[in-house]
């Protein structure tokens, strides 16, 4: 079942011609395939949310989902998804400390680099502009063709000292 569920919910998304509340509406109907509580369910609830901008409904999907227990990359997801969702509902200190954690984890993770992007963005929000550059700087330098030690160096030289 998992994997017919997780075409279909892949096909939603990448049908164009849905708007956004016809992909909550469909999406919901794909969820309410599974038991309420399942995490997987409300994390793809919550999501077809987000993208309509309905960032207040939401936000107690993403927490439900993150407590119900989520697979590790959904479960990243999820908190990028919510801390970002959070973020453009003013709690930007709780985004920044969800954002913060999950920078902090793993850096070997999967979705590091998406962390660090909106860690980066949220940031930017705090006012904090040179802590992100060195966030988004460091993100970068593993993947440039040329000066990695540089560009990582620089993005460390950014903060250092101001802990």
């Amino acid at each position: 079942m998992t994997d017919d569920w997780d075409d279909r919910l892949a096909a939603v998304w990448a049908d164009e011609t849905l708007d956004d509340l016809a992909r909550v509406r469909v999406i919901d109907a794909i969820a309410a395939e599974r038991p309420e509580s399942d995490a997987r369910a409300l994390f793809e609830r919550a999501g077809a949310r987000d993208s309509a901008g309905l960032e207040a409904e939401a936000e107690p999907l993403y927490r439900a989902a993150l407590e119900g227990g989520l697979d590790e990359d959904v479960r990243a997801q999820a908190v990028i998804q919510l801390a970002s969702t959070i973020r453009n509902l003013g709690k930007l200190d709780e985004a920044l400390d969800l954002l913060r954690a999950e920078y902090e984890r793993d850096p070997d993770a999967p979705l590091h680099d998406a962390v660090a992007a909106f860690y980066a963005l949220a940031l930017v929000s705090s006012g904090d502009a040179v802590r992100a550059a060195s966030v988004a700087l460091s993100a970068l330098a593993p993947h440039l063709p040329r000066y990695t030690r540089s560009v990582a160096a620089y993005a460390s030289e950014l903060v250092d000292g101001r802990d």
